[in-house]
């Protein structure tokens, strides 16, 4: 389904799309594919890709793979301990957003950091809301097949030199609570760089090293079960009304059946839910949603069951600040 333009505007707001959902899912790739099809630009919203730098630990999309399409806020801060506060986020999307519809191009928003993006839209007085017109689309998988490919992604990343990568900024004593090293990997490499460091013969670098790389693993999980929680949040408390795709098939496959997979049931229907919302079509919407929700009811189950083991694995971490 291309769609060369975005269509008349139904109301007085300019419209601005939101894709959500945990690490790991597909959300930049989603956006991509919406850009091919629509006049549009994408606005990142991952507090920690703001940062320069880092680039294989924070999973920054590289040039190639933006294809041609304008990215904004994407490692644009150049001092690694600078604060990127939700004052600041709130500030420089608005006005990219401004930006963007000027040139008469729909906005994408996209990112994993969802406390900023609730402060985006419920800004006092309705401010945001007033001005734009919002389309909130979820991206979601299965947390076990989730699970899994987060393990899988952190091996690719390690492999790719991840390692490397983080030793280049490592300061003994540094801040880990500010700027790019909140990122989930830098903290948990400081054992093992500080033991290479000091070459202590008493400890077995290689066994140090796996540890490192598998609390990440699990410390990415963690993220995942506070990500989803937000979403909930927003979808169950502040009521925001959002469109929740199904990639799980996805990531059960691999090659051209993968591609086959994503194509049909997550580019398809999240441009069938965008189209409408473009032409003001709320109506099909919802029915888009109606249909969605049937078929993800077969995994919810699995996913109530897995959860309570995920938020035994995760107690600790929920106390923490939420992402």
């Amino acid at each position: 389904m291309m769609m060369s333009s975005y269509g008349p505007d139904y109301n007085n707001k300019d419209k601005v799309i939101f894709i959500l959902g945990a690490t790991a899912t597909g959300k930049s790739k989603l956006s991509i594919d919406f850009a091919s099809n629509i006049q549009a630009e994408i606005i990142n919203s991952d507090k920690i890709q703001v940062y320069k730098g880092l680039d294989i630990v924070t999973n920054k999309m590289n040039e190639s793979e933006r294809q041609g399409v304008p990215h904004h806020l994407l490692g644009f801060i150049e001092d690694p301990d600078a604060d990127f506060t939700i004052d600041d986020f709130r500030y420089h999307v608005e006005t990219t957003i401004e930006r963007i519809r000027e040139r008469g191009r729909i906005p994408i928003v996209v990112g994993g950091s969802n406390t900023y993006i609730e402060a985006l839209v419920e800004q006092p007085n309705n401010r945001f809301r007033s001005k734009y017109d919002c389309c909130f689309l979820w991206l979601d998988v299965s947390l076990p097949i989730h699970f899994e490919y987060v393990g899988k992604r952190v091996d690719q990343m390690v492999e790719a030199g991840l390692v490397d990568e983080i030793r280049e900024m490592f300061e003994e004593g540094a801040d880990y609570t500010r700027g790019i090293r909140r990122a989930i990997g830098v903290h948990e490499l400081e054992p093992y760089f500080l033991a290479e460091r000091n070459l202590d013969n008493n400890v077995d670098l290689e066994t140090l090293l796996r540890a490192s790389i598998e609390e990440t693993k699990e410390n990415t999980c963690k993220l995942v079960i506070r990500q989803l929680q937000k979403i909930q949040r927003l979808k169950n408390e502040l009521k925001w009304e959002i469109h929740r795709i199904d990639a799980t098939c996805v990531f059960e496959k691999s090659g051209k059946e993968a591609q086959d997979a994503w194509e049909k049931l997550v580019l398809r229907p999240s441009l069938e839910i965008v189209s409408d919302f473009l032409q003001g079509n709320n109506n099909n919407m919802r029915a888009h949603e109606n249909k969605n929700e049937k078929r993800l009811n077969i995994l919810r189950d699995i996913d109530s069951r897995f959860e309570i083991r995920g938020r035994e694995l995760v107690t600790e971490s929920l106390r923490r600040k939420p992402i």
